[in-house]
């Protein structure tokens, strides 16, 4: 996976799947698992459907190394069936939840939010800011370099006050850790939930993000940049359409169709 260049955050992940799998003792070691095994082992989960499509991928990865490695003979992991994605829908931070959030979090808290609000930023984006190495400036103002998913960067503009307060902090990561380097994401995303409660996590954020924008451009394309995803169809599951205004629509063109 490092010879691929994939991030530490995909690194983490996949790894991660594969010690759950480990600490489960399904077999003395990995290549002495046997695809039944290995089956009902995942088949015993309640997991959510990308969540098991993800296990799916580090799982088959993993065993497709050992073959090539010559550590197996057998992907193992061919067994595991493929899970369809969810048609997931948008499902962007009520507004009033947000600006409650906003009022009454504490400093650092505040900044994940507005990171994860006003520029539509992952968690695991938000966790590793690094105002010294991030922060550009050009003839309009400044900008924060965003190291995104898949090692793909992308740059955005930041408001004044926000760039402001990131010039401001502290040498080093904008959201230390005391073990040393940045929080983790989950750590962030977690603090993010606790201050808007209700039930809302931070990815909602990004939601949120993406719908306002597309209701103020109307510019699908600006959305995708905004986000940094490498596909538009990911980029259209985040922009919520207002019920009221497919009402709206549907009304008018049938009052110009209706019988005389």
């Amino acid at each position: 996976m490092q010879a691929m260049r994939l991030s530490t955050q995909t690194i983490d992940m996949r790894t991660g799947h594969l010690r759950r799998l480990a600490r489960a003792n399904v077999a003395a070691g990995p290549w002495e698992v046997a695809p039944a095994d290995l089956l009902e082992w995942v088949g015993t989960h309640r997991w959510r459907r990308e969540t098991a499509r993800a296990f799916r991928s580090s799982l088959r990865r993993f065993w497709a190394w050992g073959v090539a490695t010559g550590r197996t003979e057998r992907n193992t992991a061919e067994i595991v069936p493929m899970v369809r994605p969810d048609q997931p829908r948008p499902r962007p931070a009520a507004p009033d939840i947000v600006t409650h959030a906003i009022g009454v979090a504490d400093a650092r808290v505040v900044l994940m939010l507005r990171l994860a609000n006003e520029l539509g930023m992952r968690r695991g984006e938000v966790a590793q800011v690094h105002p010294e190495q991030d922060l550009v400036r050009d003839m309009v103002g400044w900008s924060l370099v965003v190291h995104g998913k898949g090692s793909r960067n992308r740059v955005l503009p930041l408001p004044e006050d926000l760039a402001g307060t990131l010039l401001a902090a502290p040498s080093g990561h904008l959201f230390p850790s005391p073990s040393g380097g940045h929080l983790s994401p989950h750590w962030v995303g977690s603090l993010v939930s606790r201050a808007l409660a209700d039930g809302t996590t931070m990815h909602q954020l990004r939601h949120l993000c993406a719908t306002e924008v597309h209701n103020q451009t109307h510019d699908i394309c600006l959305v995708q940049t905004v986000l940094g995803h490498a596909s538009l169809t990911t980029t259209q599951r985040y922009v919520a359409v207002d019920d009221s205004k497919v009402r709206e629509a549907i009304v008018e063109r049938s009052r110009r169709w209706r019988p005389a």
